[in-house]
Parts: structure tokens; sequence; C-alpha cells
């Protein structure tokens, strides 16, 4: 039973609500992915003052998480193809529940994040394969309102996260932001292990190429390293240069390793299929842009005599009109807006939004105002990208097109703790959150950019019915 995936009941498995009830469950991996990735931004000053720790330090507790995560989540999802999304999916629970009972535990800041590593292996099982799960348990289609319900999981994980996290830091503490996982991640997994349905189509080959994954951990981890020094890590500043040069290095023999293998761990074939490869580089833009603000607003608000749960309370804003947008899109834009137009239009408006954030001031009174529009535009462009490339993709490689889209999220989180925290430390402290938001606007004018360069798929993905 430990190696195989067990049937749903048949009550359940007949009914004709099953499908949502498997994105029902699927929404628990998408609320705690992002209530994590929300909530830890609020422990950085603590955690640093309690380890004598500083910005660039801190913050590795974050890039540790994402850079595990973006490196696995590829690999995981071939694996999942291969022997079951189900069963990875339910590993995944159980790996990253009790990291995070033990990054609550953590006696040193090394040991923290040698913890959160662990806690993105769970992660990477687990949302390597939800997206795939909620494409290929939505019937003909829904797969957008899937997505969207999906979305709006996350989105409600990202609001509660910055609420519960600034109340937890500022009574509690900070190692109880880590200790909220548990109970949601047992509820999970006893939901996961009766509703998800097994897998129906497998790729025909386990062969999963090591040098691959290990290429592919070194580019992000040695790029996201020379950004961390750039902000101020403490390493010489000509460390900066010698990682970029081994970030290109390892880029080019991964890319050029996947050209020559029969089995490849990224398919670059199907990055030129139709809206592919813009949607996935639109789609790292836009969680770029989604967390850039998690990292700024506390940082920002704390300069001003605020408190993390006043942070909090503010951030709400974001995630709250992304999760309005993400659940109602369908009922209250045009039906005539495809999902193309949907995200054209999403990503002007996270352009807008932005703009109105860099000109209003970076008071707790003003912030929600922009940040709740700039939610509501990203609530709009993501699940209709995200369907894009979905529908591109066929279905017997839906765990390695899954893991691509959550790859694109996690470089794009991780971009944006990093890019965030580059902007604070070269610019004074006047200037610091307006130059990290003109960065972030810069990537949403990337995002529109790749929206207007996408093309339908010329002929319905291979395996999809």
């Amino acid at each position: 039973m430990l190696t195989t995936e067990r049937p749903r009941p048949g009550v359940i498995r007949d009914h004709p609500g099953a499908w949502r009830l498997a994105v029902a469950t699927v929404c628990f991996g998408a609320f705690m992915g992002q209530l994590d990735a929300s909530i830890v931004t609020l422990t950085y000053r603590p955690i640093g003052a309690e380890f004598h720790t500083g910005l660039a330090g801190v913050q590795w507790v974050s890039l540790a998480y994402l850079l595990t995560l973006v490196a696995l989540l590829v690999p995981a999802g071939r694996m999942s193809d291969v022997h079951g999304r189900k069963l990875m999916y339910l590993y995944g629970f159980v790996v990253f529940t009790a990291a995070s009972a033990a990054c609550g535990l953590a006696p040193a800041l090394t040991a923290l994040v040698a913890f959160r590593v662990l806690q993105a292996v769970g992660a990477a099982l687990m949302q390597a394969n939800s997206v795939a799960l909620v494409a290929t348990s939505a019937p003909p289609g829904k797969m957008r309102t899937a997505l969207g319900i999906q979305a709006a999981g996350q989105a409600i994980g990202l609001a509660l996260g910055p609420t519960i996290g600034g109340a937890l830091v500022a009574t509690a503490g900070w190692r109880w932001v880590f200790g909220v996982n548990v109970p949601v991640g047992i509820l999970a997994l006893a939901a996961g292990y009766y509703l998800l349905p097994r897998t129906r189509e497998r790729a025909t080959t386990s062969r999963l190429d090591l040098p691959s994954v290990h290429l592919l951990a070194a580019a992000t981890t040695l790029a996201l390293l020379a950004l961390s020094v750039l902000s101020g890590l403490g390493l010489p500043p000509w460390t900066a240069a010698a990682l970029g040069v081994g970030t290109a290095l390892a880029a080019w023999a991964f890319l050029r390793r996947q050209r020559r293998l029969e089995h490849p761990l990224l398919d670059l074939t199907l990055l030129r299929r139709g809206p592919i490869g813009p949607g996935l580089l639109a789609g790292m833009c836009g969680y770029l842009v989604l967390f850039g603000p998690l990292v700024l607003v506390p940082v920002e608000l704390d300069r001003h005599g605020g408190s993390p749960l006043t942070a909090g309370l503010v951030l709400t804003a974001l995630p709250v009109g992304f999760a309005l947008a993400a659940t109602a899109a369908d009922r209250l834009l045009p039906h005539a807006w495809d999902d193309q137009r949907r995200s054209r239009y999403g990503a002007a408006g996270c352009i807008a939004a932005l703009a109105l954030l860099v000109a209003v001031p970076q008071h707790a009174a003003v912030l929600p105002y922009p940040l709740a529009l700039l939610g509501l535009a990203l609530g709009v462009f993501l699940p209709a990208n995200n369907t894009l490339v979905m529908k591109a993709i066929p279905s017997r490689s839906a765990g390695t097109g899954g893991g691509m889209v959550n790859m694109t999220r996690g470089l794009g989180t991780a971009t944006g703790v990093a890019a965030v925290t580059l902007a604070l430390h070269l610019s004074s402290q006047d200037t610091g959150a307006r130059n990290a938001i003109l960065a972030l606007l810069a990537f949403a004018t990337i995002a529109l950019a790749s929206t207007m360069t996408s093309r339908r798929p010329s002929a319905p993905p291979e395996g999809r019915s």
C-alpha cells in the first residue's frame, strides 16, 4: 500500500461532483504552500534578532526553500508521471508536515535553513502534482474554473498568512509560524487519501537524469546567491561576478544536455508548443510581482515604526484581491474574453496598479488600495495564463508540465525576494521602496510583452479527451 495508489471509494468516484472534491483537496496543498510563503516573510526581523543575523542572511530561510523547490519540481513531476501523482502528492504532505514541525524547533539559523530544505522536498512533491491533478480531474470545459479554484486556495493562504503570521510573531513568537502547518497537513493527508483519483495515464519511462537535476540546481542556486551577495550577504563583491559566470555556464550545460538526451529532464520541445514558452515566462514574472510586496511592505512599514501585525493586515489586501478575481472572474468578465485576452488585460492591470503604488505614500493607511488592485489584476492574469499553458501540454506529461508551471512560480517567488532585497540594499532609505516597486513594474511589463508574443496551439494537445 505504500508504493501503490489507493482507489477512491466507489461512492465518491461515481459522484457527479467527484472532480470538485479532488480540486478542493488539492486546494489544501495550495493553501499550505502559499500560507508558508507569505507567513515566513514576517519572521525575518525576529529571526535575525534571535540569531544575530542581517537581512541578507535571514533571506536564506526563504531562498534555501525556494531554490530546493525550483530544482526538484520538474524531477518530482517526472517521477509522478511514472509512479502516480496521487502517491507522490501524499508523500509530499508527510515530508512537508514533519519538516514544518522541525523548523519550529530549530536551535540555530543553519538548522532552520536545513529543515527548510527538507520542507521544500515535500513541497516539491506536492506542488509538482497540484496543477496536474487539477487539470486531469476536471471535465472538458472546466479546467479554467478548476484552476481558478486552486488559485483561490493559494490566495486564501496568502491572505491569511500575513494576518496569522503577524499575530503569531507579535504574541507567541516566530517558531509558531511553522507549527501552523502541522494540523492543516494532517487534515489534508487524510482528505487526499480518500478523495484524490489515481493516475490514469502514465509516462512510459522512469529514467531520471541526475546530472540534469544537479545542473539545474547549480544554475538557480548560483544565480540567487549572486543576487544575495549584491544584497549585502557579506562576501567580497568580486564573488558576484564569479557566481554570475558560474550561473551562465551551468545554464548552458543544462540546456545542451537536454538537447542531447533521448529522455530529457526538461523537454525543450514543449517550450516551442504554442503558448507554453511565453506563458511560462509570463507566469514567472507574475509570481515575482505577487511575492515582491510580501517582502517589501513589512520592511518598509517596520522602518516607519509599524508592527508585524499592522504589516500583516496591510498585506492581506493583496491576496484578498487575488482570491476575489480568481473565483469571480468567470461570472463577472465578458464570456467573449478567452484565456489569452484575460492574460493580457490582467498583465496590463498589474502595470497600472504598480504605477499607482509608486505614486502613493508608503503608509499603512494608503497601501491597501493599490495592493488590492494589484491582487485583482493578478487574479485575472495568473489562472488564465496557467490554463493556456496546461491546455497545450499532453495529458501523459501533465506532471512534468505542472512541475514546469510550479517551477516558474518558485523562480518568480525567489527572484521577487532577492530583487526586492537587492533594491533595498542598493538604495537609500528614502528611495528603496520606490526603486523596488519600479523593478516589479519592469517585470510586469515583461509579462505583458510575453502575452503579446504567445501563440495559440495549432492543434489540440495529444492525449486529451
